[in-house]
């Protein structure tokens, strides 16, 4: 499957299908580190509580085939799944709003991917501008337009204060952003060619609680 087919594939795959993806890559990278060559269906599902079934129909769907005696070859599963998840020349990720939450993300996630990377700040309290955490500068908010391009950002991740989140709309659309992780309680109104996946925490929790009852 050549570049081009896999980014064709990867705007009509599912979107639970992505995310295993990304499970099984990650689950993946694991087995490499423990020195393992090869894995079979049954056994990367077990590690994701889901069916050898739906493993086997995850990567038939990105056109993944391999020899069912030995299993998955490990390390040219991951190289397969990197053509579908990742962009070629990688993808640059910006972060509005640097609390608490947007620290330890930027800690626990630079270096996790080659292809993907936050690579600039944004929040507008003098206490953080102008400093840098994990490598990432921090820049006022009023130079998003100015960094967003500077840095070629194509994802943000929004942790500003939910009563300003709707504030970010604009500019974040109007820089060219194709894609926001918002973890903020407030749903946003971006035009329909910006994907936006919602993280409330609190609604999740909420989830875990009921079925903890």
């Amino acid at each position: 499957m050549t570049t081009d087919d896999a980014n064709t594939s990867l705007k009509r795959l599912p979107e639970r299908t992505i995310e295993r993806l990304s499970e099984y890559r990650r689950m993946l990278l694991e087995c490499l580190k423990q020195g393992r060559t090869h894995i079979y269906s049954h056994e990367l599902a077990s590690m994701h509580g889901i069916t050898a079934v739906q493993v086997r129909r995850d990567l038939m769907l990105i056109g993944f085939s391999s020899d069912t005696k030995k299993g998955y070859d490990v390390e040219v599963l991951i190289e397969f799944i990197g053509t579908i998840l990742d962009s070629p020349d990688g993808l640059n990720v910006g972060i509005i709003g640097m609390g608490n939450l947007a620290q330890a993300v930027t800690h626990y996630f630079n270096g996790k991917r080659s292809k993907l990377r936050i690579t600039a700040a944004f929040d507008i309290d003098p206490q953080k501008v102008g400093h840098t955490v994990a490598g990432v500068p921090c820049f006022h908010m009023e130079s998003f337009a100015e960094e967003a391009l500077k840095h070629d950002l194509r994802v943000v991740i929004l942790t500003s204060p939910s009563s300003v989140a709707p504030e970010m709309v604009e500019p974040i659309t109007q820089a060219g952003i194709r894609g926001v992780l918002n973890f903020t309680s407030t749903p946003l109104n971006f035009p329909e060619d910006v994907y936006v996946e919602d993280y409330d925490i609190i609604t999740l929790l909420e989830k875990v609680a009921y079925f903890s009852k």
